[in-house]
């Protein structure tokens, strides 16, 4: 597939205090599911759906880290050559040769989503551009970027990732005011960042997969606060409706809400159960456990 959007902007600047103590020295989008991080699985989903550039934003706590992982280990890589182990190596390499640009910038103050896509702005040209939370992990063929850039190709637009959500639960997200749904594509009038359930315009949450057009940048520069105090990213989207077509999409995949414990570990257990080297010993210690 010809994906018509290159440039992936990926916010990991946050903390991690969730699951704190293991973040104090590993950075949240590290914790491995399995036996990749976070942030690889958004990569690697990201590089199927044609993405090419990638633009981390970090912060102090996790900029050497990141850069060292998604950089050669000329030393690791000589040891595993010699040593024969092919698999292991491609896996290292895979950590970086299929990246063709890369480029860490800083969020000085955790403003919030918006303003952390806001600071990748002189990364991001004048196309349209992918952002991708890593720890809204989708597991799925095709991958749910891939499944977003096909329905950007064919409607252009702000497109959103959706899943239909409890109504008591859209406090937590940000919501999409309907105009028309199909059952996968829902054209949307408005986007609301976590209304209360009884004034939210209906239950279908945007998750972390967007595609936007850079007139969103124009509103993030305004730095406006909205919910909680911060700069959203919800609420510059909803301030392009009307100039830019914005759709929400119903992906195949199965979503994981890696930012919570109980999310992490159900991730670790179904990417584990599809694991061909200990999928079937992981299996047997279930049923043992249950």
């Amino acid at each position: 597939m010809t994906a018509s959007v290159k440039t992936a902007v990926l916010p990991i600047a946050g903390v991690g205090t969730r699951f704190l103590p293991a973040t104090k020295s590993v950075p949240k989008e590290m914790l491995p599911i399995v036996d990749k991080p976070l942030v690889q699985y958004a990569v690697d989903e990201a590089i199927a759906a044609g993405i090419t550039d990638f633009v981390f934003v970090v912060g102090d706590h996790n900029r050497e880290i990141l850069e060292s992982y998604f950089g050669a280990v000329p030393a690791l890589e000589k040891i595993l050559e010699d040593r024969g182990k092919t698999k292991e190596l491609e896996a290292v390499h895979g950590t970086y040769k299929s990246i063709t640009s890369i480029n860490f910038v800083k969020q000085d103050k955790p403003l919030g989503l918006g303003h952390a896509v806001w600071c990748a702005r002189e990364f991001i040209s004048d196309n349209h551009f992918a952002v991708m939370l890593p720890d809204d992990l989708v597991k799925g063929t095709p991958g749910c970027l891939s499944e977003m850039v096909e329905v950007f190709n064919k409607f252009g637009g702000n497109v959103v990732a959706v899943e239909d959500i409890l109504r008591e639960h859209t406090n937590k997200y940000g919501i999409l005011d309907v105009l028309d749904d199909d059952g996968q594509i829902a054209t949307a009038k408005g986007l609301v960042e976590k209304p209360n359930p009884d004034d939210a315009p209906s239950t279908l949450s945007v998750i972390g997969r967007y595609i936007l057009s850079p007139e969103v940048l124009k509103h993030l520069e305004l730095g406006q606060k909205g919910a909680g105090g911060e700069i959203q990213l919800t609420d510059a989207i909803a301030a392009t409706i009307g100039k830019v077509d914005f759709r929400g999409f119903r992906f195949s995949g199965k979503r994981f809400d890696c930012g919570s414990k109980a999310g992490f570990v159900a991730a670790n257990v179904a990417f584990a159960l599809d694991h061909g080297d200990i999928a079937k010993g992981i299996h047997g210690t279930l049923k043992s456990l249950i």
